[in-house]
């Protein structure tokens, strides 16, 4: 997608010498999600333009806010004339069912901006516990040989990175594997509400005998939304935050960090990979 990259000039400097060419970076703008009945902002986020639709339906779905894909009537640009063409594609309106009173509260996280606000990790983990099951240990088990070509089919696949080198991204693998779908974005939890909002709004919902790979760290916000979409294995290139390991091991999830080529770390859930020796 066009918008997803931005011209610019560069200079080069090699050994001393300077010379100017041209480059693309990836685009960042902001993207207001608000509820269409009440006009109410919901979330703003700085995001990679492309797949906005399936970045607020995974956002509401990994939220807690919507449970299925007939909670949503419509998705929207803003339509309003008075504001200009661009920054109306920066604008959603999300339509929901006309007899669902959304809750809200879970969101309230988002605003929390100082270590003084009284939050904290068992907070957050409790809240978790409310809404969502632990996840079977069943779902699923594969063989460590499987995520030795994960890295490199995610590397693979990042069309806009190699552009730009300056996205993240989160991959959706078969049990076996195999690569069904990648999203890109500035940030990590972007790149995941588009694959969770792609999957909601194809019916593709839960994830259960998947296996989802992002670049970059994994942090409790990345397992908490996969929780969410029921996946059993998670992935990252670099490490796990310690948050993100509590979640793991109190969901029974499987939590893979440093996946690079044939090497990785579990921190949590080594029962659901079929080790060779």
């Amino acid at each position: 997608m066009e918008r997803s990259k931005t011209r610019t000039t560069v200079w080069v400097v090699e050994q001393g010498m300077a010379r100017s060419r041209a480059d693309q970076l990836a685009t960042e703008e902001p993207l207001e999600i608000r509820l269409a009945e009440s006009r109410r902002v919901i979330a703003i986020t700085m995001r990679t333009p492309g797949a906005d639709l399936e970045l607020a339906a995974g956002f509401l779905y990994s939220e807690g806010i919507i449970q299925q894909r007939q909670d949503i009537r419509r998705i929207s640009y803003c339509i309003d004339p008075s504001v200009d063409g661009k920054q109306r594609y920066n604008t959603l309106n999300v339509e929901l069912r006309e007899d669902l009173v959304p809750n809200l509260q879970p969101l309230e996280r988002h605003f929390y901006t100082t270590s003084a606000c009284g939050i904290c990790g068992k907070t957050s983990l409790e809240s978790l516990k409310i809404r969502c099951d632990k996840i079977s240990a069943a779902d699923p088990i594969v063989p460590a040989t499987v995520l030795y070509s994960l890295s490199e089919q995610l590397q693979t696949a990042q069309g806009i990175f190699r552009a730009t080198g300056g996205l993240h991204a989160a991959a959706l693998f078969s049990a076996e594997g195999k690569l069904l779908m990648l999203q890109e974005d500035v940030g990590r939890h972007n790149a995941l509400d588009k694959l969770i909002g792609a999957a909601l709004l194809t019916g593709e919902l839960p994830l259960a005998n998947h296996i989802v790979m992002v670049s970059g760290r994994a942090s409790f916000e990345i397992m908490q939304k996969c929780l969410a979409a029921r996946v059993g294995i998670v992935c990252s290139v670099s490490a796990p935050s310690s948050l993100a390991v509590a979640l793991a091991r109190e969901f029974d999830m499987t939590l893979v960090g440093f996946l690079r080529g044939e090497r990785f770390n579990i921190y949590a859930g080594k029962e659901r990979i079929a080790l060779e020796a």
